[in-house]
């Protein structure tokens, strides 16, 4: 990471739907999903709303595909953003709202999930 940025949490910020405290997603062994500075900028500056609901989903998705070997994900929350995920790093690396998706084309990913 470099200098200077922060690694949250899943379950950091507040407005957006990203709390501060133990994610809904914390497994036994501690690992979470967490949000890179950049992803949780770009939730806050959309005004993108992420419920405990959508973080617990968001949580089984990466678990089942860390379970496939994916590496890297687009990961489809709602009608309101989709993710990419770094599943290995259990990082949500970006985010992307639904006017900012259109007549994008996503690259560098081996995997998609909508949820």
């Amino acid at each position: 990471m470099e200098p200077g940025k922060r690694q949250g949490r899943a379950g950091q910020g507040s407005a957006n739907g990203i709390r501060q405290g133990a994610s809904p997603q914390e497994r036994a062994d501690g690992q979470e999903v967490r949000f890179s500075a950049h992803a949780a900028a770009r939730i806050e500056k959309r005004g993108v709303k992420l419920s405990p609901n959508d973080l617990t989903r968001l949580g089984r998705a990466v678990d089942r595909m860390q379970e496939k070997g994916v590496r890297d994900a687009l990961i489809y929350i709602n009608h309101a953003v989709a993710l990419i995920v770094s599943v290995a790093n259990r990082t949500v690396v970006t985010a992307v709202d639904e006017a900012s998706a259109k007549e994008n084309i996503f690259t560098n990913i081996d995997s998609a999930a909508i949820l």
